[in-house]
């Protein structure tokens, strides 16, 4: 009886590297790719459309973050194994890629014979670590390192800073000045940061953020 063939889906806003990943998958036997995603959002979309059995994620995704995506889509469709495939072996990255899901953490460096591995390994339900980022998750194991994920992982760390101080109650001008920078580049992060959280305006934000215990409550800026 013949092995029905791996069924992956690409999520990776680098066309040129999604272009030569499903060319050399669609090159050798056992692999069949189903479709591509260009942003967190597609991704989640599309793997719940095309219900892929690995869904090969990188982390730097546009609009909603590989990790994100990745935390949806293995609570919404189990059967589905997340390859978290990305340049990033950064602790944090890796602890929460693993705690959001993923059944797999692999270097883009790794090597295609590596990556393979990993796609097919995980397809069959394996728990695959590239060898630098299993010794980076047994360190941080054997240190104790227990505290939770990153708040709102798909925010760059300045995004979060600003969107901590809208939800203590400061208004632009007062994040702009306690900041150090323009009033401008204040609103346009905000508007970046309300599309990234998928909510309409800064009340919004605020109730997202403060249930999130992202801040204890409002303050009032001077």
């Amino acid at each position: 009886m013949t092995k029905s063939p791996v069924r992956v889906l690409l999520a990776d806003d680098h066309p040129v590297y999604r272009l030569g990943l499903r060319a050399l998958l669609q090159s050798l036997d056992g692999f069949e790719v189903v479709g591509e995603a260009a942003s967190g959002l597609d991704a989640v979309d599309r793997a719940l459309e095309l219900r892929p059995d690995v869904v090969v994620m990188d982390l730097q995704m546009p609009g909603l973050s590989g990790i994100e995506a990745t935390r949806r889509i293995t609570k919404q469709r189990p059967d589905t194994a997340v390859l978290v495939l990305t340049f990033s072996d950064e602790d944090q990255s890796v602890l929460d890629a693993v705690l959001a899901g993923a059944s797999g953490y692999v270097l883009k460096e790794a090597g295609t014979d590596n990556i393979l591995r990993a796609i097919q390994d995980v397809a069959s339900g394996e728990m695959i670590l590239g060898p630098s980022v299993a010794h980076k998750v047994q360190k941080l194991l054997s240190a104790g390192k227990t505290e939770s994920p990153r708040l709102f992982p798909e925010l760059s760390d300045r995004e979060l800073e600003i969107l901590a101080l809208v939800a203590n109650g400061l208004n632009n001008s007062a994040i702009a000045l306690r900041m150090g920078v323009g009033e401008k580049r204040v609103r346009n992060c905000i508007s970046e940061i309300y599309g990234k959280l998928q909510v309409p305006d800064r009340a919004a934000a605020i109730i997202k953020a403060r249930d999130a215990g992202l801040a204890a409550g409002p303050t009032h800026a001077r």
